[in-house]
């Protein structure tokens, strides 16, 4: 398994959003729910965006291990990630635990062999963690700073995509920066550079080819 599916796979703790315990009994499972459902309901909290995900995560998280067949199927997962050794989850979506994600993601795929990584499988990973859900989720808390930290940390592992993928997630990354003209030049300028890499690479055996010849051709007019 390439090292970044695990990374793929990075599921959410639900008992720890419930503060219970993984052996909670269904009525444990309700009350903590109700507690908290309570104390970041929205409509207690003003709609502050930090309330509102808090909540969206603990009702998640309630409704999954409370359906026996969700419940099944998210421990199969959680099972499968402990086994395997890996001990990264998902958290809360917050500017703050984003930015997070995207710092500890771009330290592990920069200590990587660049040419044996699974480019695919990076874009589907980048692609997945700022869906269009996440974006606009991300725009309710109004944090345009850290908004535009995950930007820039994004554009390094980013840089290791072929232009097409990059351009992809270039159109998603651009609602994030909140219209900075500096941001995004500096997003502009890394396509260019892909597309100016991605086209010497394409055309460099002609380019090897001109010049071996040209040697040839000194060599033989020098010899003369």
């Amino acid at each position: 398994m390439h090292p970044l599916s695990l990374y793929f796979m990075a599921v959410k703790d639900h008992y720890k959003t419930l503060k219970v315990p993984a052996h909670a009994s269904i009525e444990e499972i309700k009350k903590a729910y109700r507690l908290l459902a309570q104390q970041y309901h929205p409509d207690k909290n003003n709609n502050d965006p930090y309330s509102i995900a808090y909540f969206s995560e603990i009702k998640e998280a309630y409704e999954t291990l409370t359906n026996p067949i969700k419940k099944d199927i998210y421990l199969q997962v959680r099972w499968y990630n402990r086994a395997t050794g890996n001990k990264h989850t998902h958290e809360v979506i917050t500017p703050v635990a984003v930015l997070k994600e995207v710092l500890e993601f771009e330290k592990y795929t920069s200590s990587m062999d660049v040419f044996r990584i699974d480019k695919e499988l990076l874009f589907s990973y980048i692609n997945e963690l700022l869906n269009e859900a996440t974006i606009s989720q991300l725009m309710q808390f109004n944090e345009s700073e850290i908004n535009q930290q995950i930007v820039l940390t994004l554009l390094k592992p980013v840089r290791l995509l072929k232009s097409e993928k990059a351009l992809l997630l270039n159109e998603r990354l651009c609602k994030l920066t909140n219209d900075n003209s500096w941001v995004q030049s500096v997003m502009s300028d890394m396509i260019k550079k892909i597309q100016r890499e991605e086209i010497w690479k394409k055309y460099e055996w002609v380019f090897v080819l001109i010049i071996t010849l040209g040697i040839l051709l000194l060599i033989r007019f020098s010899s003369k």
